[in-house]
């Protein structure tokens, strides 16, 4: 097994460090435009990041039996080596990309995904909104796995793909350098993906570059002070409600849906999905 470090663990104290030093720069020098910082708001984000550590360590037992599983079925290989894991975090964040996008797309992976989204302030501590049912990542890196890549391996791509993406959390940071900009994810870019506006739904999906948003039609740049949280936001600072409203959400729909076909859209279909309404039979005319 490739004996690679725990990013994320690692990075915990710079996590602490960086989140302090943006909370005494917004009392400072305050943005009066910026969303800025609510006590109760950052509170839950933190207990959201801290419930993730635990039901991640649960949900990583049957994902690594079956990472395991295919990676001992493949005949591939792909050593640890400094220019294989270079290799390894781009093809990663690749398939993030897909995973991230599919978590926009479809509703069931959003009900997992919306918490990251739920809060309406854009700082260090969003980043560590995360979800506790992030088990349904799983299935978009199975290719990396068939292709040889130790589970180990993936594991510290995801952790590093994860920890870049902390300081994007931010509106203290403007646009960087131009080619930076154009290649990599930024504040910038992703203050635009946790946008509300309808010119920002569903774009910017990338994790450490922003080549594949380029590449596959989803970037849009930013242009105007964006509005954070979602259409409909909720108004809870509850952490098993933040966790689950959208699950509670679906069962209500599917409770109330008139068909099968309805109950399938409910559940695969985009977030905002609802049945076309039935057309009204046309009057009858009289001879």
């Amino acid at each position: 097994m490739p004996n690679l470090p725990d990013v994320v663990l690692w990075s915990i104290p710079a996590f602490v460090l960086l989140t302090t030093v943006e909370i005494v720069s917004v009392r400072l020098h305050p943005d009066e435009d910026a969303a800025g910082y609510e006590t109760k708001d950052a509170a839950t984000s933190i207990s959201m990041g801290l419930g993730s550590l635990f039901f991640d360590f649960l949900w990583k037992i049957p994902v690594v039996a079956v990472y395991t599983a295919v990676y001992e079925l493949t005949p591939l290989r792909v050593p640890v080596l400094w220019w294989t894991i270079v290799l390894m975090l781009l093809a990663q964040d690749f398939f993030y990309y897909w995973s991230h996008r599919g978590h926009h797309v479809i509703r069931i992976l959003w009900a997992c995904h919306v918490v990251h989204h739920s809060s309406r302030k854009f700082n260090l501590s969003t980043a560590l909104r995360q979800p506790w049912t992030s088990v349904t990542s799983w299935p978009f890196y199975l290719p990396l796995i068939a292709c040889g890549v130790h589970p180990a391996a993936l594991a510290f791509c995801s952790s590093a793909n994860l920890v870049y993406q902390f300081w994007i959390h931010t509106e203290r940071i403007d646009k960087l350098p131009r080619w930076y900009e154009f290649a990599f994810n930024t504040p910038s870019h992703h203050r635009v993906h946790h946008a509300s506006q309808d010119g920002c739904l569903d774009r910017n999906f990338g994790g450490i570059l922003i080549v594949w948003d380029r590449a596959f039609g989803t970037f849009v740049p930013e242009t105007e002070r964006c509005v954070f949280g979602l259409t409909k936001n909720i108004e809870t600072y509850n952490p098993l409600k933040v966790a689950t409203h959208e699950y509670l959400s679906i069962a209500k729909d599917l409770r109330a849906a008139a068909s099968w076909s309805e109950r399938a859209g409910r559940v695969l279909r985009g977030p905002g999905w609802s049945p076309e309404p039935a057309a009204e039979p046309a009057p009858e005319r009289v001879a």
